[in-house]
């Protein structure tokens, strides 16, 4: 649904579709099953790959949050960083939020923490590789789709700008969400 969603907005836009879906099946509106491919050449709306995503929460930070490191690991009290750029267990009165209701991180991006579980492109896999890397791909396939970015429910540590989760890619949720971009010219 969420690639369904970026090649439906390229469309209305005039922008190439990023994604290619074929063997399609639904349960009413919603995608069970498809095969994706990701046109790289396309410049309309995709996911953020999970390295792009990471990229741009940190915004050159190298801390827990955007703005500064986790001052308390679950719901309470408050972590005072985390306070002032997302929604979780510990703010977010059980329930998502409309975006821009924070503080941005210094690129000007909002909500990447917490608020909903971001869907990124890559398929999940329990290692990084060993070496550093630039802009690293996930494994071609798998299981499981990675989420970012934590939601409204967790707490604090699982808002942090490195955390990874994962979930099968036809689920949906009350705190799952997409982060549609496109690759600049």
């Amino acid at each position: 649904d969420a690639v369904s969603y970026c090649n439906q907005r390229s469309t209305s836009e005039g922008l190439t579709a990023a994604y290619t879906i074929t063997g399609a099946t639904y349960s009413g509106n919603h995608i069970t099953s498809a095969t994706v491919t990701w046109n790289q050449a396309g410049k309309g709306y995709r996911l953020l790959t999970e390295a792009e995503w990471e990229y741009a929460c940190r915004a050159t930070s190298t801390t827990a949050f955007c703005n500064g490191g986790i001052t308390h690991l679950d719901c309470s009290p408050v972590d005072l960083n985390l306070e002032q750029v997302g929604w979780y267990c510990g703010n977010g009165s059980d329930t998502t939020h409309e975006v821009g209701g924070k503080t941005a991180n210094a690129w000007g991006l909002k909500d990447m923490h917490g608020n909903v579980w971001e869907w990124c492109w890559d398929w999940w896999s329990a290692t990084y590789p060993s070496d550093p890397v630039t802009d690293p791909a996930g494994p071609a396939s798998g299981l499981y789709r990675v989420l970012r970015g934590g939601s409204f429910y967790p707490t604090a540590r699982r808002c942090r700008s490195a955390y990874r989760e994962y979930v099968n890619p036809t689920s949906a949720n009350y705190d799952l969400g997409l982060r549609p971009c496109r690759t600049a010219s």
